[in-house]
C-alpha cells in the first residue's frame, strides 16, 4: 500500500506542478475579457499616419476603415459581454510604441494597417484579415512606358522579368525606395539582391517623402503597401503626375493585433468582424473608404468571414 500511495503522491503533486506551470505561463493580456467585463472599458491603439485605414480627423479624432471596424468590434463586444456601456479609449501609437502596444497592456486591440507575418505573430497575435493587401508601386506619369511595362507585366515573382534582358538594362542603375520599417522595404532588398540588379535601394520615413522623390526625380519607383499608395497618390497636390501600377507584387492580408495567447478575446473579435463581413451594408462600409470591391474584393470577405 505505501507504494502505491507514493506513487499517486508523485502523480499528484507532477499534476499540480503542471498546473502551476500553465497558469505562470498565461501572459497578462490573457484576461482581456474579464477586465473589459469588470471595467466595462476598452483600450484601442490606432496609428495616426496609416490613412486610409487610420489617422486623425477633425480635433484629432481617429478615423479610417480599421477604426471604424474597431468601433463595430466594439458594438459587438458590449452585447457578448452583455453590458450596459462599453467605454472606448482611443491610443494613438506610433513607431516601437505601437509595435510593443498589446505586449505591455497600452493598447488591447491595434487597429491599424498591419500585415500578418509569421515573423510578427512572434510577438503578437492577429485577428481575422480585414484587408487583402500587398505591396504595389507608384511612379511618376512622365516615366518611361518601358518601365511601366516591365514593371506592370512582368512574369510572376517566381520567374520574374527583374533576370532578362532587355529588362534588366530597363531596371539597372535605377534607384527605387520603399517604406522604411515595412515588409516593402525587406522585399525590395531582396529582390534586387536575388537578380544581382544594379540599382540602389533608398528607404523614406514615409508616403508624403516617397511621392516628393518621385517627383523630383531622385527615385524612379516607389514601392510601399498598395491600398497607402493609392490613397496618398490621390491626395497629393501632384496626383495628376502620379501612376499607382494595377499589380500586387506580394500577397500581405492586413489583420488587427493582440496579445498572444487571448484566445477568448480573439474568438470575440473574430465573431465582431465575421458578423461585420456578413452584414448586408458591408459593402457600403468598405465603399466609404476604398470605392466599390471588385468581385474578388468580395470573394475574398465571404471566405474570411466564419460561420457561427
Amino acid at each position: 500500500m505505501s507504494g502505491r500511495n507514493g506513487r499517486w503522491t508523485v502523480i499528484a503533486v507532477s499534476t499540480l506542478a503542471a498546473v502551476v506551470a500553465a497558469a505562470v505561463g498565461v501572459p497578462a493580456q490573457a484576461q482581456t475579457l474579464d477586465r473589459v467585463r469588470s471595467s466595462s472599458a476598452l483600450k484601442l491603439g490606432y496609428d495616426p499616419d496609416a490613412r486610409p485605414f487610420s489617422f486623425n480627423a477633425e480635433q484629432g479624432r481617429p478615423d479610417g476603415y480599421a477604426v471604424a471596424l474597431c468601433n463595430r468590434i466594439a458594438d459587438s463586444l458590449r452585447a457578448q459581454l452583455d453590458l450596459s456601456k462599453l467605454d472606448v479609449e482611443w491610443v494613438s501609437l506610433t513607431g516601437e510604441a505601437k509595435a510593443q502596444a498589446v505586449q505591455n497592456g497600452t493598447a488591447d486591440l491595434v487597429c491599424g494597417a498591419e500585415p500578418v507575418t509569421l515573423t510578427r505573430r512572434q510577438q503578437v497575435s492577429f485577428s481575422l484579415p480585414i484587408f487583402p493587401s500587398g505591396t504595389g508601386a507608384l511612379v511618376s506619369a512622365s516615366s518611361s512606358l518601358a518601365l511601366r511595362e516591365v514593371l506592370q507585366y512582368g512574369e510572376p515573382s517566381s520567374r520574374p522579368v527583374w533576370r532578362g534582358s532587355p529588362a534588366r538594362t530597363i531596371l539597372e542603375h535605377k534607384t527605387f525606395s520603399s517604406i522604411a520599417g515595412t515588409t516593402s522595404e525587406g522585399w525590395l532588398s531582396d529582390r534586387i539582391k536575388t537578380f544581382q540588379l544594379a540599382a540602389t535601394a533608398t528607404p523614406v520615413s514615409g508616403y508624403q517623402q516617397g511621392i516628393e522623390r518621385i517627383l523630383d526625380g531622385s527615385s524612379a519607383v516607389l514601392f510601399g503597401d498598395m491600398p497607402l499608395l493609392m490613397d496618398a497618390a490621390a491626395r497629393s497636390d501632384n496626383s495628376g503626375n502620379l501612376i499607382v501600377l494595377p499589380r500586387y507584387f506580394t500577397y500581405e492580408p492586413l489583420g488587427l493585433e493582440l496579445a498572444r495567447g487571448d484566445e477568448d478575446f480573439r474568438l470575440a473579435v473574430d465573431r465582431a468582424l465575421s458578423q461585420a463581413y456578413a452584414s448586408p451594408d458591408f459593402r457600403a462600409f468598405f465603399t466609404t473608404w476604398f470605392g466599390q470591391p471588385d468581385e474578388a474584393t468580395v470573394t475574398f470577405f465571404q471566405q474570411t468571414a466564419l460561420p457561427e
